[in-house]
């Protein structure tokens, strides 16, 4: 990992931090990580909530009283509802989408979980890669968890990261290895 880590990064980190350790001592982890994702979805969907966490001239108040809102619709545990306004109060709501990522794999890796990411070049059914998961956390005393994706660009093969471990044996990565040699003969 950097040392010289961007502000909005350190900033965000500290806040999931800290929301992670008070959700645990309140015993309420299960419950806020199930608001966060459920945040998470709504946020990703509704253009109209993005642009407006993301507006820095939205006022206080403004941004409060939506919190709120959101906070009664989505059921938010009352920490978690004080922790999204105080973001908005330390004019920090802005960092909420990476906060959240940050949080989310906090609370993975107290489940001991891994993330993997898998891209084959065709389509894999549910059983292919529940094969690969079992696969690969019996090779790593893990739980993993696989972020699947296809991408019929890479022509044939697939593509895993298992952190910084990266297998590719794509047809498209190995037509630029070949194409990198006859450039430089």
């Amino acid at each position: 990992m950097s040392t010289n880590k961007s502000f909005s990064t350190e900033t965000a980190e500290r806040y999931s931090r800290a929301l992670f350790e008070v959700s645990k001592e309140s015993s309420e982890l299960d419950k806020n990580e199930s608001d966060i994702k459920n945040f998470q979805q709504m946020y990703e969907t509704s253009l109209e909530i993005k642009n407006f966490i993301k507006d820095p001239t939205q006022s206080i108040k403004q941004q409060s009283s939506v919190i709120n809102l959101l906070s009664e619709k989505l059921q938010f545990s009352k920490n978690l509802k004080n922790f999204f306004l105080l973001l908005v109060e330390k004019r920090r709501i802005f960092f909420i989408q990476k906060i959240s990522h940050n949080f989310l794999k906090l609370c993975s890796k107290k489940r001991g979980e891994l993330k993997a990411s898998l891209i084959s070049s065709k389509e894999l059914s549910a059983v292919e890669i529940d094969k690969i998961s079992k696969d690969l956390s019996n090779s790593t005393n893990s739980t993993l968890k696989i972020d699947y994706k296809l991408d019929k660009e890479l022509i044939g093969g697939l593509k895993l990261q298992l952190g910084s471990f990266m297998i590719d044996t794509s047809i498209k990565s190995k037509l630029k290895k070949y194409e990198q040699v006859m450039l430089e003969n």
